[in-house]
């Protein structure tokens, strides 16, 4: 695998960026700026802000707690299935028991 990166011109919010990166991440860095693109203008068009700094900044705030709601969910999520593999391995372990109790031959 190769480092190639290439330069990725996006369109946010009226303006034109241009964005350097690994050429395998085009397409995910192309739907980032599209996403951030209609974040920006549903923002604008609800009228709470004018200064295109605070709607990118109302923007970023809103993705970034959507994004830690994720991560929460994700490590609530992983916590479960640990606890649940847990308790299948601890029954396991002792139904292994059980047989070998079973099998042991008597005096």
């Amino acid at each position: 695998m190769t480092d190639e990166r290439t330069t990725v011109n996006v369109k946010i919010f009226g303006r034109e960026y241009p964005f350097s990166c690994p050429a395998d991440q085009v397409e995910s860095l192309e739907k980032a700026a599209r996403s951030l693109n209609e974040r920006m203008n549903e923002i604008q068009e609800a009228g709470r802000l004018s200064s295109t700094e605070r709607i990118a900044v109302m923007a970023a705030l809103n993705a970034t707690h959507e994004l830690m709601a994720l991560q929460e969910k994700h490590e609530r999520y992983a916590k479960s299935v640990n606890e649940y593999v847990q308790r299948m391995q601890d029954r396991l372990k002792e139904s292994l028991q059980e047989d070998q109790q079973l099998s042991l031959p008597t005096d």
